[in-house]
């Protein structure tokens, strides 16, 4: 009986160690989405919205070592049907490049055509956090009155990484940096005359 309830004690111990352990890792690469929001004008639907998110020091030191990291934002905007699966109304995917280039000692941050600069990886951090106006769907695909369901979130891409990481990102908990869905219902209201 004793011995039981000390292997029992060591195994509640080793649980919860590697609870708390795995709960501590979480937080460090979990993407938080802090608000978002969806602004009508006058032929488009664009999102705004922040990310709260910690580089782990591996990832800081790929991006010294030349590196580039791949951060994807989804979005998709469906509405329900209860005779069939949801209808997808819109479906949208950004990708954003961020990679420190050392002959100038800056960190870049683009997104298609866009290029941005910065003197730190705080100041490109931040600039990676704040999205903004972007166009997720034309207002002609939504109807006035009906409640949407909108989900967005953002990841770090490893596909992007090259092959070596890849591998490594397989087995490794510090290239796993990523945001649950966030999902919200949205409904676009005619103002009443």
């Amino acid at each position: 009986m004793t011995r039981f309830s000390s292997a029992g004690r060591l195994l509640s111990w080793m649980i919860g160690l590697a609870c708390a352990f795995g709960a501590a890792v979480a937080a460090a690469e979990e993407i938080r989405i802090t608000s978002v929001d969806i602004v009508p004008v006058e032929e488009a639907l664009l999102l705004d919205a922040d990310f709260d998110f910690e580089f782990t020091s591996r990832l800081e030191d790929a991006l010294k070592q030349g590196i580039p990291l791949y951060f994807v934002v989804e979005f998709d905007l469906t509405r329900s049907r209860w005779y069939w699966f949801d209808e997808v109304v819109a479906k949208r995917t950004q990708k954003l490049r961020l990679w420190y280039h050392a002959l100038t000692r800056q960190y870049r941050l683009s997104s298609g055509n866009l290029h941005q600069a910065f003197e730190s990886l705080r100041e490109a951090q931040g600039a990676l956090s704040h999205l903004r106006g972007w166009n997720v769907a034309e207002r002609s695909q939504v109807q006035a009155d009906v409640v949407y369901k909108a989900s967005l979130r953002m990841r770090l891409d490893t596909t992007e990484l090259p092959k070596p990481f890849q591998v490594s990102a397989l087995a490794n908990r510090d290239w796993k940096l990523s945001s649950d869905w966030r999902r919200w219902p949205f409904s676009l209201l005619e103002p009443a005359n």
